[in-house]
């Protein structure tokens, strides 16, 4: 046996014996010029190349005529899809400036769109208060496009400068007057950074209705011109709008801002507070702006923003309201002698639950954590929301004491229910049920105990679970059958899940636990795979699963360990070859349109013994025709079929479930499982022409 080498490596060399490396100068030292780094390190600026990255540039571009409506500057915006992967984004604000810029000595428009941050947002009079505070959006998208225009309409004329890969093509000119003003531009991503190029209209549709809650009386028009054949004109700056043309569009204003935008998060709950709660107030500079409004539920749902970003991850706003918001209703509490002292007082959780609410700050300096903005990190963001808000929501508890009660009612009930649950619980882990001491009886597990290359089947019934485990490759594929549809979890608590046995045979086999004492680290696995039957049932069996991840493992989705099988549809044998189809479409072109109905058939067998003349001629008849057999159900296939088809890395198809899939299985279970008929009987009636009749 060949002996590896020891040696530590150090970038530009291995370390000697004597630990000295090669020669290392200035002349080591890359510098990347323009807008080189973005290219270099795409991820560092827009977070991911994947689809969250590509519908970040339609972010950033619309960020900042967003910016111009925030300061008074522009009331209209347009968003249009075009055809070739271009998006073109134009409004009716100042126009980006297009005199020469003192220290570039070129025109500020081509500083503006070549140079890392350069903007008007870093000081003087330009913005008080903007989104793209790192200058880096419009400068970012052309670096990371092959194609980039921008149109100037301003001081009675009109500008223009293509660029491409964050190159300009030529100086900026002026094509002509115009009456108008405004900034349009339009880029095309390269395929280069971005390998799948394909914008998702639901995703536009929804971050852009979240923005036109938040600047009241901002008109935004969304078009879906992908099929447009037409020329675009570039003189005008609402041009798709001025066509009047039966394209797909959404439009969007609202003067109930915040208000407004609870209302349509909670258009499908039963509200316990008949009131919304709304405050907009500023103070030492932070503009804070709240609603909120509880519903009948045991999950809360806290939308943060700072200065109009989403900040996902939340920050030092949702810090100070959090903080404020137990204060406040354990002072009410107790000042009206509404709990026992026994019961002791609230925790954030349990005035978190039911609670829908939007927390949205403006700062006139604003610092994030991380390029992406996902975090706000500006210290003085909490105190302005806690004060502003924790005085306010006092004063409406005190003026509305029926909504009060209730609020504080719902409170008590969950911090009966947290203490019911962790007693559940505890005796639950007093027991080593979820310690791993004793794995579930009918899991097959894998004899791998490497959590990277290890897999979880979720499989529907016994029949599937059987070829499943005898199908599989034992060594890294574990099995585990679910009889039946798992619980609902839409409301039920951790005591509760822990009683169902399915629930609990799962959590105990990926050996993670749950709740409070999650650990990730511990996953037995880093592939779980959904393979329920693709009818009505299976789909339910799936979105439960969806569910229950979603709502209690959620960053086992984060990390990407959930996935869904897609087992084929059909199995077709044209003489002695055998191919699935994973879609009506694609069985169709495995039969080819030219192939004769006549000589299609489902393969039958029959009881009544045949003569061997008869059998040869079948034999020969059936040589010339195409056999088609209908999967119902995984549990159909035999072992050899399951793993050719479904668990073979090497030929099956899985898709990765992502945040998104997971909470939009979670809203549609919210609909369909929840106590509140109408919006039941609204998706119902909406949805039904889509359903699928297996009959």
């Amino acid at each position: 046996m060949a002996k590896e080498k020891d040696t530590k490596k150090v970038q530009g060399g291995s370390l000697s014996a004597s630990g000295r490396g090669h020669h290392y100068d200035a002349s080591d030292i890359s510098v990347l010029e323009g807008l080189e780094p973005v290219r270099r390190r795409p991820g560092m600026y827009i977070g991911t190349t994947g689809p969250e990255g590509l519908h970040h540039l339609i972010w950033e571009i619309f960020d900042n005529s967003r910016d111009e409506a925030m300061g008074g500057f522009c009331d209209s915006i347009e968003v249009v899809l075009l055809p070739n992967n271009r998006i073109r984004v134009a409004d009716n604000g100042r126009g980006i400036p297009v005199d020469i810029h003192k220290k570039t000595k070129v025109s500020a428009l081509e500083t503006v769109m070549t140079t890392l941050h350069a903007g008007g947002k870093f000081g003087g009079e330009g913005y008080k208060v903007s989104g793209g505070l790192h200058g880096v959006g419009a400068s970012v998208v052309n670096a990371l496009s092959i194609y980039c225009k921008a149109e100037v309409h301003k001081d009675g004329g009109k500008y223009v400068q293509e660029y491409s890969q964050g190159k300009k093509k030529s100086a900026v000119k002026k094509t002509g007057s115009s009456k108008l003003h405004g900034s349009i531009i339009t880029f095309e991503p390269d395929q280069e950074i971005f390998k799948d190029i394909k914008f998702d209209w639901a995703t536009v549709v929804s971050h852009i209705r979240q923005q036109a809650y938040l600047v009241k009386g901002l008109k935004i028009l969304i078009i879906d011109a992908r099929d447009y054949t037409g020329k675009i004109n570039d003189d005008s700056v609402f041009y798709f709008k001025e066509l009047g043309l039966e394209l797909p569009s959404i439009s969007f204003y609202f003067e109930g801002g915040l208000v407004s935008l609870i209302k349509y998060y909670n258009r499908f709950q039963k509200t316990i507070q008949s009131h919304i709660f709304y405050i907009e107030k500023e103070l030492d500079g932070v503009g804070v702006e709240i609603a909120l409004q509880y519903v009948d539920d045991i999950v809360d749902h806290i939308v943060p923003f700072a200065n109009n970003i989403y900040t996902g991850e939340g920050g030092t706003h949702i810090t100070g309201f959090k903080t404020s918001l137990t204060r406040t209703l354990n002072t009410y509490c107790k000042k009206n002698e509404m709990m026992k002292e026994s019961e002791g007082g609230f925790t954030g959780d349990d005035v978190l639950e039911g609670l829908t609410a939007v927390v949205s700050v403006k700062l006139r300096e604003i610092q994030f954590e991380g390029q992406t903005k996902a975090k706000l990190g500006s210290m003085e963001a909490q105190s302005a929301v806690s004060t502003v808000f924790g005085e306010a929501f006092a004063t409406f508890l005190e003026e509305n004491p029926d909504e009060a009660k209730a609020i504080i009612n719902k409170s008590i009930l969950a911090l009966k229910a947290r203490k019911a649950a962790k007693a559940a619980k505890d005796s639950v882990l007093r027991k080593g049920a979820l310690e791993g001491m004793t794995l579930p009886g009918k899991l097959a597990d894998c004899q791998s105990k490497s959590a990277e290359e290890s897999e979880l089947f979720l499989v529907e019934g016994d029949s599937a679970g059987g070829s499943a485990k005898q199908g599989r490759d034992r060594r890294t594929q574990a099995i585990l059958p679910l009889r039946g549809k798992i619980l609902n979890v839409e409301r039920a608590r951790i005591d509760k899940m822990l009683a169902s046995k399915e629930v609990r045979a799962l959590v105990i086999a990926m050996g993670t636990s749950i709740g409070d004492t999650f650990d990730l680290e511990k996953m037995r696995y880093h592939k779980i795979i959904i393979a329920t039957d693709a009818d009505v049932d299976g789909a339910h069996i799936r979105t439960l699963l969806l569910t229950l991840f979603y709502r209690y493992f959620r960053q086992v989705v984060d990390a990407g360990f959930i996935y869904i099988a897609q087992p084929p549809l059909y199995k077709i044998k044209k003489g002695k070859e055998i191919s699935y189809a994973y879609s009506d479409e694609e069985k169709m072109k495995i039969i080819g349109k030219e192939t004769d109905v006549s000589e299609i058939q489902a393969v039958e067998e029959t009881d009544v013994e045949a003569t061997e003349e008869e059998k040869e001629e079948e034999v020969k008849a059936k040589s010339n025709k195409i056999h088609i057999q209908r999967y119902k159900g995984l549990g159909e296939m035999n072992p050899e079929e399951l793993w050719e088809t479904t668990m073979d890395p090497a030929h099956r198809v899985l898709k990765k479930v992502n945040i998104e899939d997971a909470e939009e299985a979670d809203k549609i279970f919210e609909i369909l499982m929840g106590s509140e008929v109408p919006p039941r009987k609204s998706f119902i009636q909406s949805n039904a022409k889509l359903a699928e009749i297996d009959i």
